[in-house]
Parts: structure tokens; C-alpha cells; sequence
């Protein structure tokens, strides 16, 4: 009697990566604090799998990427220890920048030290002379990174870090989407925080350098963008704290963030209708 063995071919399904979500926060100094209101209307209805920064965004994206409560980084935003973060020079140059670096890169000590990171998280730079933007990734990220990218060109001097120097990492462009698809992102919700401020001939010249220096951003990145109000302030409001104009964008954030969590909602059942 023989044996008689039975041949199976098993075939499997591919399995399909799980998209990865992006949370992208833009430059835009103290009205980054927007960004903070609209984390808290997101909050209960989506979470980010990683976290890309520029500028204040990046300073907002180090808690996040501890996944800190949204009312944490809200009330780091209304406490008076904010302010101390941008302090004038006793004396202003154009070499040295109008702003003293020394108190902003104590707070980007304090931020690395006080939330040990959860998610991965990326922080643009500019290298310059040649304008080159630059990710930073993970552990690689030091204080002085965070400080590179929110040096501001004639507010604060260059960092230097391993022999190059960097400038503000929302300089060519205020949201680095390009960024969160380098670090794996497939899908990404962006919080712009950067209203145009500078005068029509600065604004012209910045889009004209924009064009030329851009990072091009994938098509395969689904991009969502949460924009701030035309109008949040004046530009001094940007770099001087005020508890009035911090809660109002705070609330400002709030309120566009549950309204684009509607949007949302009714273009899946519209989806889902057709």
C-alpha cells in the first residue's frame, strides 16, 4: 500500500503597509500657538504616527512626539515662562540678530529633557550659504537643532553644529511636507500657523526663492492642510507674548480644527452615499 501525499498550494493575500499619518507644524512664532488649539480639537478623533516640525512648529512638535495631553501643550503655551523664551538683546546687531539666543536655547534643553520622545519626529533646518533645507531625525535631534530651526535671519545669529550653519527652518517654505514623506509618511494632516506678513516686495522675492528652492512634495503624499485666519496680528504680536492673544488663537485653533474633523465626517458619508 503506498502512501499517498496530498499536495497543497497556499496562497497568501500581500499585505497592504498600514498607511502612516503625519502630523506636519509649520514656522510661525508666537501664532504657532494656533497650533496647540487645533492639536486639542484632533486629539480625541486622531493621533499622528510620526511628527515633522519647522521653526515654532518644531518646537510644539517635541511634546507632541511625546504624546502629551493636547491641555499640557496649551498650558505651556498660557504660562508667562513663555515669554522669557524670546528676550532683546542689550545690544541689537545685524551680525548677532536682535534677539538674545541664550534664553530659546535653555527652553529647547528644557523641552528635550522634560518629554523623552514617543513617536518619530523631524525637524527642518536651513543650511546655508546654499539654502539647502535639512531633516534631522530622531536622535540626532539635540537642542541645538531645535535652536537652528527657529533662528530667525536678523533676529537670531546662525548655529553652528558638526562645522555648518543653519538658519530657521520655515524660511523657504512654512510647512516641510516633503519632510514627513521622506521619514515614511503616506498621509499627512498640516497646521499652518504662518499668516503672510512681510511687506508685497519681501513677500514676491521669498515666493520667487520658494520656486527655486522648494522641496518637491510626492504625489503619493495625501495632504490635508489646516490653515490659520488671514489676519491673526500684527507681526510684532509674533514675537512678543500676550496671554490675550495667545487664548485667542488658541481658541482660534479649536474652532478650525472641529470644523475641518466636520469636513471630514461629511466627505466620508458623502464617500459612502455614492
Amino acid at each position: 500500500m503506498s502512501n499517498i501525499v496530498e499536495e497543497r498550494t497556499i496562497t497568501t493575500k500581500p499585505q497592504v503597509p498600514k498607511p502612516r499619518t503625519a502630523l506636519v507644524l509649520s514656522a510661525g512664532g508666537l501664532f504657532a500657538a494656533y497650533q496647540a488649539g487645533v492639536y486639542e480639537a484632533l486629539w480625541p478623533h486622531w493621533k499622528p504616527d510620526l511628527v515633522v516640525g519647522a521653526s515654532a512648529g518644531a518646537l510644539n512638535g517635541v511634546p507632541v512626539a511625546a504624546r502629551i495631553e493636547p491641555r499640557e501643550l496649551i498650558d505651556l503655551w498660557r504660562h508667562p515662562d513663555s515669554a522669557k523664551a524670546i528676550a532683546i538683546r542689550s545690544r541689537p546687531s545685524l551680525r548677532h540678530g536682535y534677539f538674545d539666543p541664550v534664553p530659546l536655547a535653555e527652553r529647547a534643553k528644557r523641552m528635550q529633557r522634560e518629554f523623552p520622545r514617543v513617536l518619530p519626529f523631524g525637524v527642518v533646518a536651513i543650511e546655508v550659504p546654499r539654502f539647502r533645507p535639512r531633516l534631522f531625525r530622531d536622535a540626532e535631534i539635540t537642542p541645538r537643532h531645535l535652536l537652528a530651526t527657529c533662528s530667525i535671519p536678523l533676529f537670531y545669529p546662525l548655529v553652528h553644529i558638526d562645522g555648518r550653519r543653519f538658519t530657521d527652518g520655515g524660511l523657504l517654505e512654512a510647512m516641510p511636507l516633503w519632510a514627513a514623506a521622506e521619514m515614511g509618511a503616506t498621509q499627512a494632516i498640516a497646521i499652518n500657523a504662518l499668516p503672510r506678513l512681510t511687506p508685497l516686495p519681501i513677500h514676491l522675492m521669498l515666493t520667487a526663492v520658494h520656486r527655486i528652492r522648494r522641496m518637491p512634495v510626492p504625489q503619493t503624499l495625501d495632504v490635508k492642510v489646516i490653515t490659520c485666519p488671514a489676519f491673526m496680528g500684527r507681526a510684532r504680536d509674533a514675537m512678543v507674548w500676550d496671554k490675550e492673544n495667545i487664548d485667542r488663537w488658541i481658541a482660534s485653533g479649536i474652532r478650525d480644527g472641529q470644523k475641518f474633523l466636520r469636513q471630514m465626517e461629511q466627505t466620508q458619508l458623502a464617500g459612502a452615499d455614492a
